[in-house]
């Protein structure tokens, strides 16, 4: 199989926040169960699908210029955007979605390598990417982890303040 990736443009934008939604339909309901119902509830008062169509778009819409789609056979298969924060001499991969279709098939490596590519072009020294600690993101953790990246520990407490 053959990937190609390109830089963001606009026609991409319904195929790619469509296969970002397919993507994260199968974590969002194990997150549901690890999460605190009000935090979950916070975040999610319309449900996922509304917050992360929401986020997603204003990534696509507001800073294009970082964002790379991978296609297979033409199709876009997956999406990565990779930001660059200099006073700390590192890339972030800030998003990455690849569709169910092609999840394990090496597109999210081609995606996070054509990241890798970018951060080391403007010379700077390290990547990030972030993920949830839940069960709905295991796989995304190991994917991560097979590719280098080393976990940081992090404690995120929240309180109900109604409660």
């Amino acid at each position: 199989m053959a990937v190609s990736i390109t830089p963001y443009s606009g026609e991409f934008r319904q195929p790619v926040l469509d296969l970002s939604l397919r993507a994260w339909e199968p974590v969002f309901p194990q997150t549901r169960q690890a999460v605190p119902g009000f935090v979950y509830d916070a975040f999610y008062p319309d449900g996922w699908r509304a917050r992360q169509l929401a986020d997603l778009a204003a990534v696509l819409d507001d800073e294009p210029q970082n964002v790379d789609v991978a296609f297979v056979d033409g199709q876009p298969a997956g999406w990565v955007c990779t930001r660059l924060h200099p006073e700390d001499d590192m890339g972030e991969i800030y998003v990455l979605a690849v569709d169910p279709e092609h999840q394990r098939s090496g597109v999210g490596a081609a995606l996070t390598a054509h990241s890798f590519t970018r951060v080391r072009a403007a010379g700077l020294r390290m990547m990030m990417v972030e993920t949830g600690g839940d069960p709905g993101h295991a796989p995304a953790r190991a994917a991560y982890e097979a590719l280098g990246f080393e976990r940081w520990p992090v404690a995120r407490y929240f309180r109900d303040l109604n409660g």
